[in-house]
């Protein structure tokens, strides 16, 4: 069992970990636990109804961005290479830049492609596929609007998986944010986390949900009330 911190532990003894808290009152209680020295992120945990083996893969572009801005790659060659440039790519190339990437080369936190790329950037499926970095058209990152993919990932949009355990980690803001922005955030990814329920799934999908900081433990979230949250 991990060694949980002095700053942990007193958190623990600030609210009852059993309640099943409304989005507005977690946020207040996370920010009423212990500071770091640093901003923590605000991170979102949820537990889905999945079969077993069964993945979901979304995304979602937060209303209000929050840390240091994404680096943006773009495997292209001719005037889309030309488009993606001026749109703000931060690495553009084609043959060099998987060369690139094979020998390496991994200082970015986004990857988009056009089509016509695919087959030369399947290449790196083994090192972009582990990372969940590689350009996938159900996340909008294998395109010809090069313009449109790069300023939603400039703007915050983030992709996220379950784990084999049905579970979906992800980061929606930053403590020191404004309550109404991460409240904002994190219903955005919830109304994004509903769009991916399979058509097979019966029940309940979305079994549990839980906010946390870095280092802070979680405080569960009541489902229920999340759709009574004004946007």
């Amino acid at each position: 069992m991990a060694k949980r911190s002095k700053k942990y532990k007193e958190a623990l003894k600030m609210y009852d970990k059993l309640k099943k808290h409304t989005l507005e009152d977690a946020i207040k209680v996370l920010k009423e636990f212990p500071k770091s020295k640093f901003d923590e992120s605000v991170e979102m945990s949820a537990r889905l109804n999945l079969k077993k083996n069964q993945r979901i893969r979304g995304v979602v572009v937060f209303p209000h961005t929050f840390g240091k801005p994404k680096k943006v790659v773009v495997f292209a060659k001719g005037e889309k290479a030309e488009e993606a440039k001026n749109a703000g790519a931060d690495f553009v190339g084609d043959t060099d830049l998987i060369e690139k990437i094979q020998k390496g080369w991994l200082d970015f936190d986004a990857a988009v492609a056009t089509p016509d790329m695919m087959k030369e950037v399947s290449k790196l499926g083994p090192i972009l596929g582990r990372r969940g970095l590689m350009p996938n058209p159900k996340t909008g990152t294998i395109t010809f609007n090069l313009q449109d993919a790069i300023k939603e990932i400039k703007r915050g949009k983030v992709e996220y998986r379950s784990d084999r355990n049905g579970v979906v980690g992800i980061a929606v803001g930053k403590i020191s944010m404004d309550n109404q922005k991460i409240i904002d955030n994190i219903m955005s990814f919830y109304e994004s986390l509903i769009k991916t329920r399979p058509a097979d799934v019966k029940g309940e999908y979305v079994k549990r949900l839980s906010v946390s900081t870095t280092m802070s433990p979680g405080v569960k979230i009541d489902i229920k009330s999340l759709t009574k949250e004004k946007r």
